[in-house]
């Protein structure tokens, strides 16, 4: 459910004043990518590619996606635990990816994280008390005295004892845990916090315990939040707008309401398909995906969700070809990506020299077994043989150069850009969004540009 946020203005970075529903973060084209370590060459893991998106003073922003789509590093980039490789993050005149010395300092003062798993969080050898007041001393804040108050101030504000503040993090249970890593986060008084999963590894009890504090600690203090999870019923009760990551990528980004209730895109379709029902009579459309995401570090060319998706573009030509066959190309060019980033382990390559079989020399096994049966038409056929021969070479990068070329269709060449969704302020990244692709009911009620 969407909720206003706090009506209470706060100095940010720089002295920069921001009240309710104005721009607290600018993030525009982030791009944070990990080198391979390959003593040679490796293309870099993408592991957020291009994100753009502003957060808004008092509000709750929620970052969804499955295990890998970079929301962790996302929240990790923005407040500099991470490098950025490229892009922007505005405070203000400030950008936070370029900060150093003192601004940095001011920043990180500014910006805070709760981390998913409290008991590697923590500490065991310091107490509570020392734990909480570490992030006082780093930065001098106050007098001795003036520390130890503050301590038992922020364990009191998060449903702690002040006995607690001699105790060791074992001492305590899960949910006590995170508390003691909130009241840490909040020691400096941040304005933006980044909460990781802060209840992922919690009791379902527990969880909503945590949850409700932290909603009650962003209404007294002005908090401003970006929600990093993969519950969507946690992020639907306490996210005031969403954005769903894929590969990188920001897919679609809206009102948490209206996304849930019309999800735009068809990642987003597929991930809010698969919520478990409690009403085992009920009827759901589930939207299936084939496979696996790609690795970051082979991301596609055009569309981030090219090679999983269900209403994919087809090229022009071959929209009367039928959807078996068509399933079937689509598998043999993942089948392809897969081989080509296996590794070769130097037996393999030992045996591939001496002209002995390896695990790698199946390619026709796969073509046999997704095509044998099936009519081709000649210009399916010639680019499916092309590529079968390209490949049994052990070369499968050519092999996919080649589909692409001749079987690609707008989605394999051109990522899709920002379509804005009905009349709220949502945006959705998917060629079905254009009007010589649109197609209501492979997508949703509200795929067009509004107006």
């Amino acid at each position: 459910m969407s909720r206003p946020g706090p009506e209470r203005t706060a100095t940010g970075l720089a002295g920069l004043d921001c009240d309710p529903g104005e721009t607290l973060l600018s993030v525009r084209d982030l791009r944070t990518y990990y080198e391979s370590g390959d003593l040679i060459g490796g293309q870099p893991v993408k592991a957020v590619d291009g994100v753009s998106f502003d957060v808004k003073k008092g509000e709750t922003l929620g970052i969804v996606g499955e295990s890998g789509c970079g929301k962790t590093t996302l929240g990790r980039t923005l407040v500099r635990l991470e490098a950025a490789t490229g892009g922007e993050v505005r405070v203000g005149d400030d950008d936070v990816t370029q900060l150093s010395g003192e601004d940095l300092q001011a920043w990180r003062r500014n910006a805070q994280v709760v981390f998913q798993d409290p008991e590697s969080s923590l500490n065991d050898r310091m107490t509570v008390g020392e734990i909480v007041r570490e992030p006082l001393d780093v930065h001098d804040w106050g007098t001795p005295a003036e520390r130890r108050a503050r301590v038992r101030s922020l364990l009191e504000k998060v449903g702690l004892q002040e006995e607690h503040y001699y105790r060791y993090p074992h001492q305590f249970s899960g949910g006590q845990r995170q508390r003691v890593g909130i009241a840490r986060a909040l020691a400096l008084e941040p304005e933006f916090v980044v909460l990781d999963e802060p209840v992922s590894a919690l009791d379902v009890s527990v969880q909503a315990q945590i949850l409700n504090l932290l909603m009650d600690l962003q209404e007294e203090l002005g908090l401003t939040y970006l929600f990093i999870a993969h519950d969507l019923s946690v992020v639907e009760h306490i996210c005031d707008r969403v954005a769903v990551m894929y590969l990188g990528n920001v897919m679609e980004l809206g009102p948490t309401e209206e996304l849930f209730e019309d999800p735009a895109n068809p990642y987003t379709r597929a991930l809010l398909s698969a919520v478990p029902e409690p009403d085992p009579t009920a009827e759901i459309d589930r939207m299936t995906l084939r496979g696996t995401p790609p690795s970051p570090r082979d991301p596609p060319q055009g569309c981030p969700f090219s090679t999983r998706c269900p209403v994919k573009i087809r090229p022009e030509g071959f929209e009367d070809v039928d959807d078996e066959t068509w399933e079937a190309i689509e598998v043999f060019r993942e089948t392809l990506r897969a081989r080509s980033r296996a590794e070769r382990s130097l037996s393999e390559q030992a045996r591939e020299f001496l002209g002995f079989e390896t695990r790698f020399a199946t390619v026709d096994e796969v073509v046999e077994e997704l095509f044998a049966d099936r009519e081709l038409p000649g210009s399916i056929r010639e680019p499916v043989d092309r590529a079968t021969d390209l490949a049994r070479d052990g070369d499968e990068a050519p092999a996919l150069d080649h589909l692409r070329e001749e079987l690609g269709s707008v989605c394999d060449h051109e990522p899709p850009a920002a379509h804005g969704v009905d009349a709220t302020a949502r945006e959705s990244r998917c060629h079905r969004h254009d009007d010589e692709y649109e197609e209501p009911a492979a997508v949703g009620p509200s795929v067009g540009d509004a107006e």
